[in-house]
């Protein structure tokens, strides 16, 4: 597999980062679903987006010795 493309694919690892760092984006009460603010469930539906990422950057990798 091209090493570049397995670099370029960890960089995918930095979106959740991104996401999650600046604090005051998602700290609101609203919109609401499913009865939970959107401060939780922002933070909620980042757990599969990065263990979808994280899968995306290992099978990129994985046959790199």
């Amino acid at each position: 597999m091209d090493k570049g493309f397995g670099t370029a694919a960890c960089w995918l690892l930095v979106i959740p980062y991104i996401g999650l760092l600046w604090v005051p984006f998602y700290n609101h009460h609203d919109p609401v679903l499913l009865g939970f603010p959107f401060f939780y469930w922002y933070q909620l539906a980042w757990v599969p987006i990065t263990a979808f990422l994280t899968w995306i950057a290992y099978r990129s990798m994985r046959n790199d010795d």
